[in-house]
Parts: C-alpha cells; sequence; structure tokens
C-alpha cells in the first residue's frame, strides 16, 4: 500500500493501564502528571501517514474506547494535559482474542467502535485446530531461535513433530 515504508507501530492495550494506555496513544505533555517531565508524541502521532497496530484491543477501557473512536472517525485529538489540536492520517488494525460481537452484547466494547473497526475482519483459526502449520512454524522458530544465540539449528525429527502435533497448543502460537 501507499503506507508500506512508513512506521508500522505496535501497542499491547492489554498491557497498560488505562491513563498509560491514554499517554501511549494520544502523548502527553511536560508537566500533565506526576513523572512528566518532557513532552511525548503518542502512537498516533507516530504511525502518522503509517499503521498503527492495537493487540487485545477488546482489553480496552469504555473511556479510552471513546476517545479512540474519537480519532478513527476523524477528529483531532489532544495529547494529555495538551490543547493543541493534532490531526493524523493512520491506518488501525486491531487484533483481540475476545469474541468482540459478544462483548458488543455485553455491553463491555462500544457497538460504533466494533463497527468502525470491523471493515475486514481476518479471522485466524487457532493452532490446535491447523496442526499442519506445527511444522513449518516450528522451523521457523527453531532457526529464529539458533540464529539469535548463534548456535547452528538443531534438527527436527519426525517424532518431535508429531509430539507437537499431538499437543493442544492452549497458548496458541505464543506457547509453541
Amino acid at each position: 500500500s501507499r503506507r508500506r515504508n512508513q512506521l508500522f507501530v505496535c501497542v499491547n492495550c492489554a498491557a497498560l493501564t488505562e491513563s498509560l494506555l491514554e499517554s501511549e496513544l494520544f502523548g502527553h505533555e511536560r508537566g500533565a502528571f506526576t513523572g512528566a517531565t518532557e513532552m511525548k508524541r503518542g502512537k498516533f502521532e507516530q504511525a502518522d501517514r503509517g499503521t498503527l497496530l492495537l493487540d487485545e484491543i477488546g482489553e480496552m477501557s469504555p473511556t479510552i474506547q471513546a476517545k479512540f473512536l474519537r480519532v478513527l472517525e476523524g477528529h483531532p485529538f489532544e495529547r494529555v494535559g495538551g490543547h493543541i489540536p493534532l490531526q493524523v492520517d493512520v491506518r488501525v488494525i486491531a487484533a483481540t482474542n475476545l469474541d468482540l460481537e459478544a462483548a458488543v452484547r455485553d455491553g463491555q466494547f462500544r457497538r460504533d467502535l466494533y463497527f468502525r473497526l470491523n471493515v475486514l475482519p481476518i479471522e485466524i483459526p487457532p493452532l490446535r485446530a491447523r496442526k499442519e502449520d506445527i511444522d513449518e512454524l516450528a522451523q521457523y522458530f527453531t532457526d529464529d531461535y539458533a540464529q539469535r544465540i548463534n548456535r547452528p539449528t538443531p534438527t527436527l525429527t519426525k517424532a518431535a513433530l508429531e509430539r507437537l502435533k499431538s499437543y493442544d497448543w492452549p497458548g496458541n502460537i505464543r506457547e509453541l
């Protein structure tokens, strides 16, 4: 796409408290809160003209969902503690392991935000439902880790691969 040479910025929404997530997404001004010793550009600003990946978006609080939706609708935003409206052009990719439709029904996720994000859904079945991918993934991870520790790549035996395929992988690819 025309954004291919721009920044790809990632945020794990589940790893941050509401106030930290707000500061991460929208940035903050110096003195906005205790410890804000300098101005910080948020992930939206960093990803301007690029892509912002929001991992575990289902964990986002209702307050942040509302602010996030406004930015998706093209409205300007302000850094935490700021007064200058900022406008960005960002492609957003959202990922979650939650059933967002159920979260909408249960009132845990905004319906309007769900429909704004659900433009091109890509559902990836869990690893236990596509065990034919295990050989290739196991080889990839083995190669990657061997390279990281500067060691030769070990050979995965047929018995080892069969054992990997016999497991249900409740932790999905992260567990593998």
